[in-house]
């Protein structure tokens, strides 16, 4: 099962909240979650009152293999940018073992 961090969108008309929750890709955007991590408010002036974010629950799901959407991530790299930086290293380091695994596979092509 795919999992995603992302928005689900509740509230009234014109007064718009978001809770941030792990849900599987196929489920709608405002179908069943796994679980509620956090929320958004964009309404709100004050900055406590705007974004709350569960973090160790955030580093769970992605060490479990959840991926952010776009909007998430944003919000998360304000919110708690050590989580988005760990990620970003964490691929950036993936990529480098890629690249050293191909460099290696066609030196033994050649040879």
């Amino acid at each position: 099962m795919a999992l995603k961090i992302r928005l689900r969108q509740f509230g009234r008309n014109n007064r718009t909240v978001y809770r941030v929750v792990v849900t599987d890709v196929r489920a709608p955007r405002d179908g069943k979650y796994v679980e509620s991590i956090g929320w958004y408010n964009p309404l709100e002036t004050e900055m406590e009152k705007t974004l709350f974010l569960r973090t160790d629950r955030i580093q769970y799901w992605l060490d479990r293999g959840a991926q952010f959407t776009e909007s998430v991530q944003s919000l998360v790299a304000k919110a708690a940018p050590e989580i988005v930086r760990q990620q970003t290293q964490k691929e950036v380091a993936k990529r480098a073992k890629a690249a050293v695994k191909r460099k290696k596979a066609s030196k033994e092509a050649k040879a």
